[in-house]
C-alpha cells in the first residue's frame, strides 16, 4: 500500500512539474497569443490587459534569450580555450534559455 501511494505521489508531482515547465517555455507563444488578443478587442480596458500580459511574457522571453546569448559566448569562450566541461555546461545552459524564450 505504501509503495502505491509513494508511486502515486510521485506521478503527480511529475506530472505537475512538467505542466510547470511547459508553461514557462511558451512565453513567447502567451506574448504572441495575447498581443492578438488584444489587436482584436473592441474596447480600451480589454485592450490594455491583454497588452499588459503580452508584455509580461515577452520580457521573460527576453530575459531568457539573453541569457541564452551570454551562455552561448561563454561556451563559444570556454570550447576555444579547451575548457571541455565548462563549454559544454554553457552550451546546456543556453539550449535550456532558448527553449524557455519560446
Amino acid at each position: 500500500m505504501n509503495i502505491k501511494l509513494t508511486l502515486l505521489s510521485a506521478g503527480i508531482a511529475l506530472s505537475l512539474g512538467s505542466v510547470a515547465a511547459y508553461a514557462e517555455e511558451n512565453h513567447l507563444q502567451e506574448a504572441i497569443k495575447h498581443v492578438m488578443m488584444a489587436a482584436k478587442a473592441t474596447d480600451g480596458k480589454s485592450v490594455a490587459q491583454h497588452a499588459e500580459e503580452a508584455q509580461k511574457h515577452a520580457k521573460i522571453a527576453d530575459e531568457h534569450l539573453d541569457a541564452g546569448l551570454k551562455s552561448l559566448e561563454e561556451a563559444i569562450d570556454h570550447g576555444n580555450q579547451g575548457h571541455d566541461d565548462m563549454a559544454q555546461k554553457a552550451a546546456k545552459e543556453a539550449e535550456e534559455h532558448l527553449k524557455a524564450s519560446q
